[in-house]
């Protein structure tokens, strides 16, 4: 039986205790790339650590509910992570594009919103402005990463492509979020927070358990916070990353990457029973 981390703050003990006591009551919801996925290269390449998928099928039937809260597009992280077809996961949910895309595993369907003016208009532009320095775009429909990590200098080119990116954000009317090496370009008005607070109410859920690694994830891990101020337990797992230090400081434990959250879901299985 595996071990479970000790998390460091009274309210991520609580949050724990809860789910354990009733996990049917329990949402638990993770992101996709740096917590059920180790980050790679090219994004297209990204596959759930090979023990994520299992132990996340064994909690599956125990808990209320689990879903998987990604910017990326939903249809692409089913695809990625292998979700369809998984019947332990016939009640997953994957919110894509932090919550205005959603796939249901008891159907298959997929909801998507129309195409973003904006995004239409920034992808023209893009690529003239991004090629001088290595990166590269990633199209995820309805919103644009640009990724530096496989650029010759990484966070010279990121951080000299930080400011034309916020303008041309800015001229077309959308959000920009930094990340690690990748600066996306967004509709505004959906975030990870948003979309993890309709779930506890769809759920009635009284404990939420979520995990991330990104910047992206600091609108769930404040979603948590403001959970807990109206009665729901709730407990914030940074997927450990030397990149993104400062998620630690938001968060009331830290395991080492999508390895440690991996082995946190199998060791609630084993407390599950």
């Amino acid at each position: 039986m595996g071990s479970l981390p000790v998390p460091t703050t009274d309210a991520g003990r609580a949050g724990l205790s809860a789910l354990l006591d009733q996990p049917e009551r329990a949402l638990i919801a993770l992101d996709f790339d740096g917590t059920l996925a180790p980050i790679v290269p090219d994004p297209e390449r990204a596959r759930p650590h090979p023990a994520a998928v299992p132990a996340l099928a064994r909690v599956a039937g125990r808990v209320a509910a689990v879903a998987v809260v990604t910017g990326r597009p939903a249809e692409v992280a089913v695809r990625l992570g292998g979700f369809a077809g998984h019947p332990e996961l016939a009640g997953l949910v994957v919110l894509g594009a932090y919550g205005a895309e959603r796939w249901d595993a008891a159907t298959g369907e997929l909801s998507t919103p129309p195409p973003h003016r904006g995004v239409i208009a920034a992808r023209a532009e893009l690529p003239g402005l991004v090629a001088e320095s290595g990166a590269f775009v990633e199209d995820k429909g309805n919103a644009l990463a640009v990724h530096t990590r496989r650029a010759p200098d990484p966070e010279g080119a990121f951080a000299a492509l930080r400011e034309p990116l916020a303008a041309l954000a800015a001229r077309h009317g959308l959000a920009v979020e930094p990340g690690r090496l990748v600066i996306e370009l967004r509709p505004p008005g959906s975030d990870k927070g948003a979309a993890l607070k309709a779930l506890v109410r769809e759920t009635d859920a009284r404990a939420v358990l979520y995990g991330g690694d990104d910047l992206g994830d600091l609108a769930a891990f404040a979603a948590v916070a403001e959970l807990r101020e109206r009665g729901v337990a709730g407990l914030r797992v940074c997927s450990g990353s030397a990149e993104v230090a400062e998620l630690a400081a938001a968060t009331d434990v830290t395991v080492e990457g999508p390895e440690g959250i991996a082995g946190l879901l199998a060791a609630l299985a084993d407390r599950f029973g």
